[in-house]
């Protein structure tokens, strides 16, 4: 079965995934599938040096993520470029992935755009971790990011509203460790091992 995982910058969606993958779960992180389609040498990397100069990539040809995302975050147009090369080779990533996949395999899609995209119906299951903006905005600094680019980021992003429209089960992340295990283990029990289930008969 295919469950979609998502959430806001900093929504704690990563922890999520990783309670998951304790419980038996196999994930796929969507943000590792882009990264190995624009690795040097790709035709992913090609398309995104035609469109956005030699100015994305560091002294050894490598794409500086973080000089692409300085363009692509304050620009939507420069966005949708981005997304329209890299979704595509990502999207048939993942269908290896899912042919591959053993049957009664729980498939996790660690996913941030999946809202942005319209991909909820492709999943069995939908999880979004649940966290207010001025929560993840503090959490994106912690870890790095200005104020500025933290806002930018999660203006750029779907809002709570949309997210919450989408999913099956909503978990409240701005919780401690122990109480968001709790609702993890509760989300495996009462939504996944009973959609298993019934594809098993």
């Amino acid at each position: 079965m295919l469950v979609g995982l998502t959430g806001g910058i900093a929504s704690g969606k990563s922890t999520l995934a990783r309670m998951l993958a304790e419980l038996g779960a196999q994930v796929v992180d969507a943000d590792a599938l882009a990264r190995e389609v624009l690795e040097p040498g790709t035709p992913g990397l090609a398309a995104v040096v035609d469109r956005f100069g030699t100015g994305v990539l560091d002294a050894a040809g490598s794409l500086d993520r973080a000089a692409l995302a300085g363009v692509v975050f304050s620009d939507e147009a420069a966005r949708r470029d981005l997304e329209g090369i890299v979704h595509p080779a990502v999207g048939a990533r993942f269908a290896a992935v899912v042919a591959a996949a053993a049957t009664g395999t729980v498939l996790v899609h660690d996913v941030p755009l999946l809202v942005e995209n319209g991909l909820a119906p492709r999943y069995d299951l939908v999880v979004v971790a649940d966290a207010p903006a001025d929560v993840r905005l503090e959490r994106a600094v912690a870890r790095g990011l200005s104020r500025e680019q933290a806002a930018a980021r999660i203006a750029a992003q779907a809002s709570d509203a949309d997210r919450r429209a989408v999913a099956d089960v909503l978990v409240d992340t701005d919780v401690d460790v122990v109480t968001t295990r709790d609702a993890v283990a509760e989300l495996w029990r009462t939504h996944v091992l009973p959609l298993v289930a019934d594809r098993g008969r």
